[in-house]
């Protein structure tokens, strides 16, 4: 039960970016607090709500958006620049220490405000009414964003049209998701938890709203409804439709920054794999200067990087595989007949995979990670089997969450 408030001196701040305090001989947590700050609050268990600043930290800053604190997206926009920056270095910095790694850690490259070109936006009827936005912190309750300081002004400014798209779909108990993603020919629009058994007349206004918004194309529960116009994204130079609702880079920025970090740490090669290669991020840019061979377990997105690589001249030569890289990854000799590879795995990371890599003869490895705590166990692999660190580059596309995007370059 919570207690009568008590006042808390923060002694740091934990991976997630809550501060943390000391109280009655056990740790607390307390979100959107700083190093030194002393504030009264409100302690619940394990953690606590802030009822005083009591003393604020030099590095405290004013928040960027008016639904902050309340919306889950964001935790950290209460630091400033620089301690910002410090805190996604440390986090990373964090993780190697526990594996007793040491290594230089190129500065943080951080995607600006507002330019993140997909948003995953929640819907619940209650009612008799729809309710839009983002879920609450540690809540399922959604927070209508009027001034987002992290997505596109394109989505932004989609989210009224989006409100009548979802008063149509939302079934009367369930939440509905809409991930609205900014490409170049217009907003891909993929409706997921509406109810199987929508009508023809319900489907016939969703395309008629979908229609009057502008929208690229409209899917439905992962099926295409209404196509004005192929959603484009351009990788290596190359027009690429990605599949409804498919995984893409967070920001266009932070995708370059990727990009081109991958492409330095495989220079001079001939012949690589994409592990976990999705829909060609890195394989159609690396196509420029060597033969690729893409691995991906969703065949939808081995489907687009298909459609795309019909389309392409004057580049090496790109095969493609389906394949379950966690439960069947490429092998000593499957590896055998490249001099490179790419590997991004999803949050899990691939332990598996990186123990083959580790034992192969590839001579030279870019890993991409969402995960600094997989990515530190598996990178440990590779430095036990050999391999030497080049280069160690965090990437901050997730802004003002403790998410961060790291790209290493390893040689044997």
């Amino acid at each position: 039960m919570p207690t009568e408030p008590v006042q808390l001196l923060i002694e740091r701040l934990g991976a997630q970016g809550d501060g943390i305090a000391t109280h009655d001989g056990r740790q607390v947590f307390v979100p959107f607090t700083l190093r030194g700050e002393t504030v009264v609050a409100v302690v619940d268990g394990d953690r606590a709500r802030i009822v005083e600043i009591v003393t604020a930290a030099p590095d405290r800053a004013a928040p960027r958006c008016s639904q902050y604190g309340e919306c889950g997206g964001c935790s950290l926009q209460h630091l400033s620049d620089d301690a910002y920056a410090a805190f996604k270095r440390d986090h990373l910095a964090m993780h190697l220490s526990y594996a007793g790694i040491t290594a230089e850690i190129a500065p943080t490259i951080i995607a600006p405000p507002q330019s993140r070109r997909r948003a995953i936006f929640a819907a619940h009827r209650a009612n008799g009414r729809v309710a839009i936005g983002f879920h609450g912190r540690r809540s399922h309750r959604i927070i209508p964003i009027t001034d987002c300081a992290v997505i596109r002004p394109a989505l932004q400014a989609l989210l009224p049209g989006l409100h009548d798209i979802a008063a149509i779909a939302a079934p009367p108990r369930d939440a509905l998701t809409l991930a609205a993603t900014e490409t170049l020919s217009g907003i891909d629009l993929a409706i997921n938890g509406a109810s199987p058994k929508l009508s023809a007349d319900v489907r016939a206004q969703l395309v008629q709203a979908a229609g009057k918004l502008g929208l690229a194309r409209l899917s439905i529960n992962g099926e295409v409804a209404m196509e004005r116009t192929p959603p484009i994204l351009r990788m290596g130079g190359i027009d690429v439709v990605p599949p409804p609702g498919g995984f893409l880079q967070a920001t266009q920025e932070s995708e370059d920054a990727m990009v081109r970090l991958v492409c330095e740490a495989l220079d001079g090669v001939t012949k690589a794999v994409d592990l976990f290669s999705g829909v060609g991020t890195f394989t159609l840019p690396l196509a420029a200067r060597a033969s690729v061979h893409a691995v991906e377990g969703e065949v939808a997105g081995l489907q687009a990087l298909g459609r795309a690589i019909r389309k392409m001249q004057g580049i090496k030569p790109i095969t493609t595989e389906k394949r379950d890289l966690f439960r069947q990854p490429l092998n000593q000799i499957d590896l055998s007949r490249f001099d490179a590879a790419v590997i991004d795995p999803p949050r899990a990371g691939a332990e598996a995979q990186t123990r083959e890599l580790a034992l192969s003869g590839i001579r030279q490895v870019a890993m991409v990670s969402c995960n600094a705590q997989t990515f530190v166990r598996d990178l440990k692999i590779m430095l036990d089997a050999g391999f030497r660190l080049q280069q160690l580059t965090p990437i901050d596309q997730f802004l003002w969450s403790p998410h961060l995007e790291i790209v290493a370059a390893l040689r044997r």
